[in-house]
């Protein structure tokens, strides 16, 4: 499954903000994922970039007046709003929201919310107790109970030097938004989805630990396109250094024990686990309670390790299990062992020593195996591309 702007046709509404110059960039990285993105700007807007930046983008032509006889607005005043997929008003000032909350169609953009029967989002965007005013709270809820969805805004430094509630999302945030509105009628909605993920850690003492060289990248990766699908996403997660996914309840983890209570916890009414973390095997038999200072008499330190109990057979019947399988040698006879040991449904096996599916990469290659005995060998190929394929076998399974 590709990218989850390929194709699709986005509008992206721009008003009058300072912060309309991460509306380029947004512009820019939707094209780039192949979106066709139509730009329409409010007359403000145009004070702070230029239409021709949008244009040079995009390339495609950018709409700032509904009666310019050369836009499609001018020709058909709907053309932009109805082959839209989704409308993105990033940002949105108080005074934009303040209008489509009363229905105004003084502009192409205005018109064009009202024309759209596409989900719209809006990213807010002004400055210092403007967004906590009650009548912008109050046109808030007004959209909200049309179905417009909010994305932010985030706190921090404010253009006019006050610090506060009121700054446009990031690029990357809104990505995780739009794609979220997207998916919402995914092949996977209504599912509840789980996704473990990162190397779990067992302390030796308050400053060491056991753990592995997985980065989660994995598991974010298959949460992510869960998520695009429609599917409520559950993430249990081994500490690790990548940002949260947009739309994905996080459960924080750090030992084998406490992943174990967090997966059990979440599965209740599940209908997919993923289990993409790396779970530790074994444990220190005992965590001193001070940090092991270094014996200069002794050449070395022991440590006895008991192995950690697997939690598999205790999820729920009912739901479809996927395991991982990180192997060094024998790929497929140990992969196809673990399937059956831990009873799962589908399994991805890949070889951790193979160039671009180890730790740490952006890149994966898998083979998945099901109970059925089926083996499909996939090539190397982006994380997030995996996981849909994943999900592509995790959907049709529970639909037999």
């Amino acid at each position: 499954m590709p990218s989850p702007f390929k194709g699709k046709n986005i509008v992206l509404g721009v008003t009058g903000s300072i912060a309309c110059y991460k509306a380029v960039d947004l512009a820019s990285k939707m094209s780039q994922a192949g979106a066709n993105v139509d730009v329409v700007m409010t007359e403000s807007a145009t004070k702070f970039v230029s239409p021709i930046t949008f244009r040079s983008i995009t390339h495609r032509p950018v709409v700032t007046d509904m009666f310019d006889p050369a836009s499609e607005l001018g020709i058909h005043h709907v053309a932009v709003a109805e082959r839209a997929d989704i409308v993105v008003v990033a940002p949105a000032t108080a005074d934009f929201i303040a209008k489509a909350a009363n229905g105004l169609a003084d502009d192409a953009l205005g018109t064009t919310i009202l024309a759209t029967t596409a989900p719209v989002l809006m990213a807010p965007a002004m400055d210092g107790h403007m967004y906590e005013n009650v009548a912008t709270q109050e046109n808030i809820e007004r959209l909200r109970g049309r179905g417009v969805s909010f994305a932010g805004p985030a706190s921090g430094h404010l253009a006019s030097g006050l610090s506060g509630k009121g700054r446009l999302l990031e690029t990357p945030e809104l990505l995780g938004h739009i794609a979220m509105v997207l998916g919402r009628n995914g092949d996977l909605a209504g599912r509840s989805v789980v996704v473990s993920a990162g190397g779990t850690q067992e302390a030796i003492d308050p400053v060491r630990i056991i753990t592995n060289r997985s980065s989660g990248k994995m598991g974010y990766a298959i949460a992510e396109a869960a998520r695009d699908r429609g599917a409520q996403v559950t993430l249990v997660t081994a500490p690790t250094s990548l940002d949260n996914p947009i739309g994905v309840e996080i459960r924080q983890t750090a030992s084998v024990a406490e992943m174990r209570d967090a997966v059990l916890g979440a599965c209740a009414g599940a209908d997919v686990l993923v289990m993409a973390a790396a779970v530790s095997d074994y444990r220190p038999a005992e965590t001193a309670s001070q940090k092991i200072k270094k014996d200069t008499d002794n050449e070395g330190l022991v440590l006895q390790l008991l192995k950690n109990e697997d939690f598999f057979p205790e999820i729920p019947e009912g739901v479809l299990r996927v395991g991982f399988a990180a192997e060094t040698e024998s790929l497929i006879p140990n992969a196809q062992a673990k399937l059956r040991e831990k009873d799962l449904d589908l399994i991805a096996a890949n070889d951790v020593n193979e160039e671009g599916s180890g730790f740490e990469v952006e890149t994966n290659k898998v083979t998945l195996i099901d109970r059925e005995g089926r083996i499909e060998e996939l090539p190397l190929m982006d994380k997030y591309d995996v996981g849909h394929r994943i999900l592509d076998r995790a959907s049709e399974l529970l639909r037999k």
